[in-house]
């Protein structure tokens, strides 16, 4: 990891701690998040707390002050079946199977943040993205006026246009396939968003495509166009600019040639990819070849923040998202007057 990346990180836990949130992890069984748990405890960003299920044949319990709580005995649990049916029993969700959901640690966990009586929830290591999305859809759902939930990882590259390392935004990466019109304006605005609270600079958008400013034509481009139009009514104030190729989104010389008078053009920090394929190949490249720190899936536009880790996270990667997810609870409007400067924040 690099010290850019390092510093990256370490702010995000300092910038936490501030106003340290209550963080719920389900999957108790799995030692890595045991040992995230642990950590946080010390480093003192969230105030971690563990669901594990009282009839649970494997898992380790944390030494220390840790408070877990039994889906099995918690009384929460009832209500948490009532959300579900509230949300669910028109699309065939019984009773029955709402109490057997609010009783398993992944549904609890996000049921208690639904509630209230947690700010956020981290799983993934165990659960497959699908189990946590569906589990935050079904308890959480969508922010309001959010039509799509969706991902982003945080890219810390090295210099490239500057003397500094930089945080990019790569959104959607791990979650929606082929986004229409209507889908990509949601993921820029929702990226957008989640930018300003967790790396804490002004987000400058670019919306990529093969096309410049009309340089071609296809359906693709004409997409991106409609996506760019909604964005621009619904959130005028927002820096975003589009159609562009790769290299006028984030160069400044190419952007004078190619796209002169957009605003984000040449600055852009955050890359809104036209398809799940270009945004996950992007990711990994710009990960392998340039040696970028790819820190994510971070899940973006539910109205409570609830994170998917890879399967193959380490204890690390767990710390760190919690960091996030708790980053992911602060109001807008709490900083507006306190945006951070372009690149890795200090």
């Amino acid at each position: 990891m690099t010290i850019a990346a390092t510093d990256f990180l370490e702010g995000l836990h300092r910038r936490a701690a501030v106003t340290p949130r209550t963080i719920v992890f389900p999957e108790a069984t799995d030692f890595r998040t045991v040992e995230a748990i642990v950590a946080l405890s010390k480093r003192g960003s969230v105030r971690p707390v563990l669901v594990r299920r009282s009839d649970a044949s494997t898992g380790v319990t944390p030494s220390g002050r840790t408070e877990i709580l039994d889906p099995l005995t918690d009384p929460r649990a009832e209500a948490i079946a009532d959300l579900l049916l509230s949300r669910r029993a028109g699309r065939g969700l019984t009773r029955a199977e709402a109490v057997d959901l609010a009783r398993s640690p992944l549904y609890f966990a996000n049921g208690i943040v639904a509630l209230g009586q947690a700010d956020g929830c981290v799983a993934g290591a165990v659960y497959t993205t699908g189990d946590v999305v569906r589990a935050a859809l079904w308890t959480v759902g969508p922010a309001p006026s959010v039509r799509t939930v969706s991902s982003a990882f945080y890219m810390v590259v090295p210099p490239f246009r500057g003397a500094d390392a930089e945080v990019l935004t790569f959104t959607d990466c791990a979650v929606v396939r082929e986004p229409s019109a209507r889908q990509l304006a949601d993921i820029a605005m929702a990226a957008a968003a989640d930018r300003r609270r967790i790396v804490g600079d002004e987000p400058r958008v670019a919306f990529l495509s093969y096309s410049s400013m009309g340089s071609a034509e296809g359906a693709s481009v004409r997409r991106i166009r409609d996506a760019l139009a909604l964005v621009r009514a619904e959130a005028p104030s927002l820096r975003v600019s589009g159609e562009l190729q790769g290299d006028a989104a984030l160069m400044p010389d190419i952007a004078r040639r190619k796209a002169p008078g957009e605003d984000a053009a040449g600055t852009a920090n955050v890359l809104v990819f036209p398809s799940l394929d270009a945004g996950n190949i992007a990711y990994k490249l710009v990960q392998r070849l340039a040696g970028a720190t790819a820190i994510g899936p971070i899940l973006q536009g539910l109205a409570k923040p609830s994170s998917d880790l890879s399967r193959g996270a380490s204890r690390d990667d767990i710390v760190h998202v919690a960091a996030i997810t708790a980053l992911q609870c602060t109001p807008l409007d709490s900083l507006e007057r306190t945006a951070a400067p372009a690149g890795v924040p200090a």
